[in-house]
């Protein structure tokens, strides 16, 4: 069994969490043979030569890329009470890296003053002004985000925007006339290609490894515990990569930007021959997301699938000729696919004329859309080919573009009334929101009960309800709450508010 191990080099001890990978093959690059035509060996085949049959330079590349690619150094500042004692981890991160809200005896024992916890990731600089694309995994719940360019120059960074889902998140640093990369098109990227990773692996800063792309549209499994939506279509390589490298750049030989450097499989946490990136086309359409609404606008079109294989074909009763495509094998009620006709057991072979071999291939087709968008879906039915126009949906079944701080706040499933200067006298607290009603939300998933009267949020007094969405407007990844029961029970708990 292999781990896969996401490759921010986080302080805390690095833990194992199993997840089976198939073995990629090995493929060589499609080049120009050299053959030596000799009396004692066999012919000999050289596959380390470019199409004009001359060694591949990545020297190019690699002067291209070094200058855009910056070292992420994060800052976690923990308080005594801002873990409850006996809480899980929350994701595999937490297993792979330690939980940077833990005090290292895993719910055992807190410090009694505050203190720092301390990460380092990659990024790459996307535009002159000083956009940063990075993995959300780098940045989350971090309380401080340090940039520094490949000519040492450091800058504070603002969290412009995260995606859990596909681990992509959006850095801005107050610059100007920065070296940056261009997006190249993940699409056009082919088995065998070469390909260079760049980033600060164990805080070796600027550092370029070389490999070829073992397989396209990888599904690594459930990587994330607290996220149910991620999208599974990663670039493998072999190139290098380690714990530090995330966020880094994956660069053709032309210098442009094919994917995002995220996570690595191995036994033992450090590289072990597998590397993995997330696409460019996906990386883009999230940044672009991340920048204009300040969340992604996920499209959805309400399926459960699976690869078709012959054993899928088996086990539902499907006689097919071929087994390329996505078998549906569930359809959410009024999703965009039960609108537009697809059904249950249809077989996905296309999403706007671009092929689609596996689940994973479906996946990446439908993130590059917004709610709202028009594609044309075919499916095999009964061994015949059939078309849909399909109107892809909001996350909550809409076609409307999701407004960030508005899903925040309604994502808390609570309704929050002030209280006033008598109630306020009563508790011997200055300022609060109680929680009038809850439904299943954020607030409730971590224990918080009605009645519950929020004093502070991440140390900031809550004296309204807009004082609340303005905390959520600007923040990246936990929200520490505090506050008080009408008992008089004091409690402090941790939301995630990726999740």
């Amino acid at each position: 069994m292999k781990k896969i191990v996401f490759v921010a080099a986080l302080v805390s001890a690095v833990v194992g969490v199993s997840v089976s990978l198939l073995t990629s093959t090995l493929v060589s690059n499609k080049t120009e043979n050299v053959k030596y035509e000799q009396t004692s060996a066999p012919k000999v085949q050289w596959a380390n030569l470019s199409e004009t049959g001359q060694p591949v330079d990545f020297t190019y590349a690699a002067e291209q890329t070094i200058h855009a690619v910056v070292h992420v150094k994060t800052v976690y500042k923990i308080n005594e009470n801002q873990r409850n004692r006996h809480q899980q981890p929350q994701s595999l991160l937490d297993f792979f890296f330690g939980d940077p809200f833990d005090d290292g005896n895993y719910g055992y024992g807190y410090p009694q003053q505050p203190r720092e916890s301390r990460a380092s990731g990659s990024g790459v600089i996307i535009s002159a002004d000083g956009y940063i694309v990075t993995n959300n995994h780098v940045i989350d719940r971090a309380t401080e985000v340090e940039v520094t360019l490949n000519d040492k120059k450091t800058y504070t960074a603002k969290v412009i925007g995260a995606d859990p889902a596909t681990d992509v998140a959006l850095l801005k640093i107050d610059a100007a006339n920065l070296p940056y990369l261009t997006f190249g098109n993940s699409d056009n990227v082919k088995i065998g290609e070469w390909v260079l990773a760049v980033g600060n692996p164990f805080d070796l800063t600027s550092t370029v490894t070389a490999g070829i792309v073992s397989a396209k549209a990888r599904n690594l499994g459930q990587i994330s515990q607290s996220n149910k939506m991620d999208v599974q279509s990663f670039i493998q390589t072999d190139a290098a990569v380690n714990m530090g490298n995330s966020g880094g750049a994956l660069v053709n030989t032309n210098g442009e930007l094919i994917g995002i450097n995220t996570a690595i499989a191995s036994t033992t946490g450090m590289y072990a021959g597998y590397s993995f990136a997330v696409p460019s086309q996906i990386a883009k359409k999230v940044v672009d997301d991340l920048k204009e609404y300040g969340i992604v606008q996920r499209a959805m079109l309400g399926v459960y699938m699976t690869d078709f294989s012959p054993e899928t074909a088996k086990k539902f009763n499907i006689s097919a000729k071929e087994f390329k495509g996505a078998i549906v094998t569930e359809i959410m009620s009024g999703s965009a696919a039960e609108i537009a006709g697809i059904k249950q057991y249809d077989i996905i072979t296309h999403i706007n004329n671009i092929e689609v071999n596996s689940a994973s291939d479906l996946q990446e087709q439908i993130a590059r859309y917004k709610p709202n968008d028009k594609i044309t879906i075919d499916v095999i039915r009964n061994e015949k080919l059939k078309h849909f126009d399909v109107v892809l949906r909001n996350k909550v079944g809409g076609v409307n573009l999701v407004k960030s701080n508005d899903e925040l706040f309604e994502s808390l499933g609570a309704t929050l009334e002030e209280l006033n200067t008598n109630e306020l006298e009563r508790l011997g607290i200055k300022n609060g929101v109680q929680v009038k009603t809850l439904k299943y939300g954020k607030l409730q998933r971590v224990g918080i009960n009605k009645g519950f009267i929020i004093t502070h949020m991440n140390q900031t007094p809550v004296k309204t309800v807009d004082d609340i969405k303005e905390i959520l407007k600007d923040a990246t990844g936990g929200v520490f709450v505090e506050g008080i029961y009408p008992n008089g029970k004091r409690d402090y708990y941790a939301i995630n508010i990726n999740e």
